[in-house]
């Protein structure tokens, strides 16, 4: 099995230079926990809710809500997030990639093809993998 074959294709990215309130928000509103950061079309980052709550979690912040506003509107996510993150390609086998995920103790890998984010492989599309497969053995 491939990573194309279990991949989220529509993945939802935010750009380098937008605050981080776009990230709170798509985290906020989608339920997501991690998604890719461009520039441009082009992969430079990976921001995650971990990334955000440890940007905002100070103890005035957390205290005083103007300062959680203020952060959220002028802090970029491009000083929040994991540049230059790790990448498969769609043509990698599924097992390489949770390898990979595993070893590095992350939760989701972005998927390039040519230099061009065509999705995104988490551990939620891995265990929909397994069940599917622990389906088909049980039948």
């Amino acid at each position: 099995m491939k990573v194309r074959d279990r991949m989220t294709k529509n993945v939802i990215t935010v750009q380098v230079g937008e605050p981080i309130r776009r990230a709170w928000d798509i985290i906020q509103d989608r339920k997501l926990r991690r998604f890719p950061v461009l520039e441009g079309e082009k992969l430079v980052g990976i921001v995650t809710d971990r990334d955000l709550r440890e940007a905002t979690a100070s103890s005035v912040v957390l205290s005083e809500r103007k300062y959680h506003e203020f952060l959220l509107d002028t802090v970029k996510v491009e000083s929040i997030m994991t540049p230059d993150p790790r990448i498969v390609s769609p043509d990698d086998d599924l097992v390489d990639a949770a390898r990979i995920l595993l070893e590095m103790k992350v939760g989701g890998l972005p998927v390039c093809e040519n230099d061009r984010l065509v999705g995104i492989i988490t551990e939620t599309d891995l265990i929909r993998a397994l069940i599917d497969l622990l389906s088909e053995d049980s039948n």
